[in-house]
């Protein structure tokens, strides 16, 4: 079998949390159900896994679900609190401790950068260094920063900088804007449906505005299996046809630009990976599992990528991700 490398896992460590509970301000954290629980704006967001702070745990569930290597990221979310100071280093808790966990894991552990992207010129410097002196592979964005849309001109230095670098980045959801109005925070629909939104808001609004005909080497991710995407990329082509307003900024259709986007496997259903694979192609299908989060699951998501064609299986164990990280 072919190497298995999991592109969407997520790993905090106990600074991170004393820094979110300080400063964090919408975010607090509370008992539920027998777990540490964070809270945005009262209501249930991430449950707090205890793996989650665990890398040598972390190596013996790898060990035990077969997988070899992770490319660990924060988590929403991530660092887009507590203002400039508390932001920029956070960011570089996080990054100075992933560093860490790779130097003693370098067979096992790679990592995505957190940047406090509100803050685009601390975030350049930091992108710099993680990458030429902390050997990150690749960036972590939520797909939305603060109810920021990433194709905010704010972001513009950011985004030459990982395109410049030809950079794989993560593109992961948050809570999307507007969650209390939706009645969203219930039932933890957030996790469930309003991730899901984000992810598929976020690169749907990417394609739209010439996003990819700017920026023709970002090696985006979109978490989840895409969202929503591969199920409704015929709808995207099809409003583009008939709708103007679709054709501001791009002539082709947006189903053209899947070429540009990598789509992971945390998905739960085989068809819906099957689907997956079949509307963005075996090459741009990555491995993934969510990890830890009580809804990861790195042996199922392995399992339905093993139940997938002999040429599709080992192309998203691992393979793939060799080429687009250049692992």
């Amino acid at each position: 079998m072919s190497t298995v490398i999991d592109v969407h896992t997520h790993m905090l460590n106990d600074r991170w949390l004393e820094l979110i509970l300080e400063h964090g301000g919408r975010y607090t954290c509370k008992e539920l159900g027998g777990q540490r629980v964070i809270h945005m704006d009262g209501a249930p967001f991430m449950t707090l896994m205890d793996p989650m702070f665990d890398y040598a745990q972390r190596i013996k569930d790898m060990d035990d679900a077969k997988v070899d290597i992770a490319v660990v990221s924060l988590t929403c979310p991530s660092v887009y609190w507590g203002g400039e100071d508390i932001s920029v280093s956070t960011a570089q808790v996080m990054n100075d401790d992933m560093a860490n966990q790779q130097a003693t894991y370098p067979d096992r552990i790679r990592y995505f950068a957190t940047l406090p992207w509100q803050y685009p010129e601390k975030a350049v410097t930091e992108l710099t260094r993680a990458c030429d002196e902390k050997g990150a592979s690749g960036v972590f964005v939520s797909a939305n920063v603060s109810g920021m849309s990433l194709t905010d001109e704010l972001f513009i230095p950011i985004w030459d900088e990982i395109n410049r670098r030809g950079l794989p980045i993560l593109v992961h959801p948050a809570a999307p804007p507007g969650v209390g109005d939706m009645d969203m925070q219930r039932y933890n629909l957030v996790a469930s449906v309003g991730f899901m939104f984000d992810t598929t808001l976020a690169i749907s609004r990417m394609i739209y505005d010439a996003f990819f005909e700017r920026y023709k080497d970002l090696k985006i991710i979109a978490s989840h299996a895409g969202g929503m995407l591969p199920y409704i990329v015929g709808r995207l082509d099809f409003c583009h046809q008939n709708m103007p307003p679709a054709r501001e900024r791009i002539e082709e259709p947006p189903s053209t630009y899947f070429d540009q986007i990598y789509f992971d496997t945390v998905t739960f259903r085989q068809e819906a990976l099957q689907l997956c694979v079949d509307v963005a192609g075996t090459s741009n299908v990555l491995y993934g599992s969510d990890y830890p989060h009580n809804i990861g699951d790195m042996k199922g998501c392995l399992s339905r990528v093993d139940a997938l064609s002999a040429d599709q299986r080992d192309a998203v164990r691992g393979k793939n991700a060799e080429r687009i990280f250049g692992f």
